[in-house]
């Protein structure tokens, strides 16, 4: 079987991370990703460090790495007429065109939505902003952290300040949802035979993940506040300290609340735990019970004792465990590819996997980021054939 979008053409015009992200979702379920960079490249190629400095050639970024696999790149200078007429050229040809410069940008280098249309009324376009394409703050410029304040992830995040959550994440939700939205729009595209543009943002990905947090304010008008370690509508169901690390603990039912207290001789109806918002109510002294409880037994007793109970706990792992551990391997969320000045490199990989590919995405093998204008020739004398 080919991959489920094998025969879809992107035209990466995004920089950063929330476009780049998008493209490189669609690039991991097969679609041919040609990435227009401008001639002194996307703004990750300089993000470090880290860098990867090989024994000839630049120096590679590892964020850029990091967001870019199954992609081509051209550079071109969108204010230069030639190039111009090159881009449009590619869009004559593409499926779908990305892009998230600030709003109006797009219409000064010459390519309004009109044109894009006039030139292929059959493009999906997908225009991810900061704050949104309209409204009164629209014209705000899209940085992850500020997203995050300002959607309100960071009320939420953290013990006692607001904290951001430890990866972009405003600009990665920004990415899966325009790359849902493009999906969207190319099976749309089967029936009425035209594109569409497809808005997303920043500040959307962010409201649009609030979920029971959101409807606490929405609909009881209670303001959450920051969550720490442990949940705030269930308990217990956060991390508790043992002996050696702390380990998680997720008692998510009365079940597994009972079977928890079974396993650590407690009573389950005792006055002020017997229900679950009972625990809540008095989430400080559920705490302080279950570290009591594990005060003298180590990580590694805990979890096979809460294991051999049948309730829901693990680890708390670093990045190298957590790329070591065999359940990730056997899950294909590390692909190796074959980069052109690093040589042979590991990545962390897409997380989808189909029926007939037992390593994650649609294609039978994955490309590396491109260098700099790598496939420049190549991709003009495709244009030209």
């Amino acid at each position: 079987m080919s991959a489920p979008l094998a025969d879809v053409l992107v035209l990466d015009l995004t920089r950063a991370l929330a476009g780049p992200h998008a493209a490189m979702m669609l690039g991991d379920l097969g679609a041919r990703v040609i990435k227009v960079e401008s001639p002194t490249g996307d703004d990750t190629r300089g993000w470090g460090p880290p860098f990867v400095q090989p024994e000839e050639g630049d120096r590679e970024s590892t964020y850029f790495l990091s967001a870019n696999r199954n992609k081509e790149s051209i550079t071109l200078d969108l204010k230069n007429p030639a190039d111009q007429d090159v881009l449009a050229r590619l869009v004559e040809r593409a499926d779908v065109l990305m892009e998230n410069f600030r709003v109006g940008v797009l219409d000064r280098l010459g390519f309004p939505i009109e044109r894009l249309h006039q030139l292929n009324p059959r493009l999906i376009v997908l225009q991810i902003t900061g704050f949104g394409h309209d409204g009164p703050e629209a014209q705000r410029s899209g940085f992850d952290q500020i997203a995050q304040g300002e959607g309100g992830l960071m009320s939420l995040t953290g013990l006692t300040e607001p904290t951001k959550v430890g990866v972009p994440i405003a600009d990665l939700l920004a990415g899966m949802n325009g790359a849902y939205g493009v999906v969207s729009a190319l099976y749309e595209r089967e029936r009425t035979g035209r594109g569409r543009v497809v808005h997303t943002s920043l500040l959307a990905g962010m409201v649009g993940v609030h979920a029971f947090q959101g409807t606490k304010w929405t609909v009881a008008k209670e303001v959450p506040g920051l969550a720490g370690g442990h949940h705030p509508s269930i308990a217990p169901y956060g991390m508790f300290a043992t002996a050696t690390a702390p380990v998680q603990i997720a008692c998510g039912s009365e079940k597994l609340w009972q079977a928890f207290c079974a396993a650590f001789d407690l009573d389950p109806a005792a006055e002020g735990l017997a229900t679950n918002a009972d625990r809540v109510t008095n989430r400080p002294q559920v705490i302080e019970l279950v570290e009591g409880l594990l005060a003298d037994t180590s990580a590694e007793d805990a979890l096979a004792k809460l294991d051999a109970a049948g309730v829901p706990a693990g680890k708390v792992r670093s990045l190298d465990d957590v790329y070591a551990w065999e359940q990730t391997l056997s899950q294909g969320l590390l692909i190796d590819v074959d980069h052109p000045t690093l040589g042979a490199v590991q990545l962390p990989g897409p997380a989808l996997r189909f029926d007939d590919n037992a390593y994650a995405g649609g294609r039978e093998q994955h490309i590396a980021p491109p260098t700099l204008g790598q496939h420049n020739d190549t991709i003009r004398e495709w244009l030209d054939s």
